[in-house]
């Protein structure tokens, strides 16, 4: 990784990286796709997020499927993309993209959750701790039907398979990531002492139990 306080005629390309990462990842695909869609504002129902669990609550599954692929595929891809110019720029893509979707300027800071741009960077760079990290979640969702703490769980576990699986570099970017997803499920983590946070619906019948 260059040297922040280096040269900027060296520099420059990998800031350069980190903000193109920032903007991609901070395009608000499920507030514009409930807009869009006539559906209002995304910020108005539920929890306030753009992201795809929020935009499952305006009731259309059609639109949240559509905004995970998109906000995964803005991780992914400015992943991608700044990998072809090194790992260095890949790691700083990922990094901006991740604090452009949960922290975009446009929306006054106030963006999603990060999981699944979180989940699209690591498959970006290693589809085997990408799926893995799925795996997880998908475990502890159906175990416990916490999509929150499937979310915590999955990514807390990110570090070590990063490391396991690619190295100490990406490790590092995995904690960077995982601090984040820790710190926008604060409310959620609140709620699971507490004993109130909603719980996965698999059908109808649980829906009216919970």
């Amino acid at each position: 990784m260059p040297d922040p306080l280096g040269s900027f005629e060296y520099t420059w390309p990998f800031y350069l990286s980190f903000v193109l990462g920032y903007l991609l990842g901070s395009i608000p695909f499920g507030l514009l796709l409930v807009k869009f869609s006539g559906l209002g504002d995304i910020r108005s129902v539920g929890s306030g997020n753009i992201g795809a669990t929020n935009v499952l609550r305006t009731g259309s599954k059609t639109l949240a499927a559509i905004t995970l692929l998109l906000d995964g595929g803005k991780g992914a891809l400015a992943t991608l993309i700044a990998l072809q110019f090194g790992t260095d720029m890949g790691i700083l893509a990922a990094a901006g993209s991740m604090l452009g979707h949960c922290f975009p300027v446009w929306l006054k800071f106030r963006g999603g959750k990060g999981v699944a741009t979180g989940l699209g960077i690591f498959l970006a760079f290693s589809p085997s701790v990408g799926f893995s990290l799925i795996g997880i979640w998908l475990l502890v969702a159906a175990v416990f039907r916490f999509s929150s703490l499937a979310a915590i769980v999955s990514f807390a576990a990110a570090p070590i398979l990063a490391f396991i699986i690619i190295d100490q570099q990406h490790a590092e970017l995995s904690v960077f990531i995982a601090l984040i997803i820790i710190f926008r499920h604060f409310a959620n983590i609140a709620r699971l002492f507490k004993g109130n946070e909603d719980k996965i619906s698999f059908s109808k019948s649980d829906k009216n139990q919970h």
